[in-house]
């Protein structure tokens, strides 16, 4: 009995790190939508949500029915609650992607590099992947490293959004046209929520960490 309930929690970790894959992949399809104008990558996230949220509530019957039908020990029961939590973080990012497809379908022109939004939009990917594969690994050292890398990201979006508003400061006083102001509002404005939007990102794939660290050692540290 135990090796078969060992085997359904295996199972499980594998079909949430299959989730993760997947909004990993939807999540670097809408910001090359948003970066480099492209309608069908952004297009194929806007339209592929139910997707992901199939996935999360088949995962969440999964995790109530190994809480509900067995009586699993300690370190297995935090392995589940921590399990349930990290879907409904991917879940959350899932949304946030397809956010950012929708920025990007209102669009017609590339980013502006001078904001990094390139470079902020890879290190949150990479962020969202190592904290999947210190799931993966029960690897509690890498779960602190993603939390500081989270703050980093933090910091470097905040600069950046303090750039991108400046520049359309800058812009007005030099340019005082009014459909170009209205237009570039427009493109600041879906910069400015992008960046927002890759924090939460960033967020969540914190609370993944943290999740992991507790399932591991039951440390409580990163939660708060």
């Amino acid at each position: 009995m135990r090796d078969n309930y060992q085997s359904q929690l295996d199972l499980l970790q594998g079909d949430i790190l299959e989730m993760g894959a997947a909004v990993s992949t939807r999540l670097e399809a809408a910001l090359e939508g948003l970066m480099y104008a492209d309608d069908e990558a952004a297009r194929m996230v806007a339209n592929s949500d139910d997707e992901i949220n199939d996935l999360y509530l088949e995962l969440e019957s999964r995790c109530v029915d190994l809480l509900l039908l067995q009586q699993p020990v300690a370190c297995d029961l935090r392995f589940v609650v921590a399990s349930f939590k990290i879907i409904t973080d991917l879940e959350r990012i899932g949304d946030l992607a397809v956010n950012i497809a929708e920025y990007a379908l209102g669009s017609d022109v590339e980013r502006d590099p001078e904001v990094s939004l390139d470079q902020i939009s890879a290190s949150v990917v990479e962020l969202l992947q190592a904290s999947l594969e210190a799931y993966e690994t029960d690897d509690s050292a890498r779960c602190y490293e993603i939390a500081a890398m989270d703050d980093s990201i933090t910091d470097r979006c905040r600069r950046a959004s303090e750039q991108t508003a400046w520049g359309l400061i800058e812009h007005e006083a030099s340019e005082p046209d009014g459909f170009a102001a209205e237009r570039l509002l427009s493109e600041v404005s879906r910069v400015l929520l992008a960046l927002r939007d890759l924090e939460r990102v960033s967020s969540h794939a914190v609370n993944i960490a943290a999740r992991t660290l507790y399932s591991e050692e039951n440390d409580p540290e990163l939660l708060y």
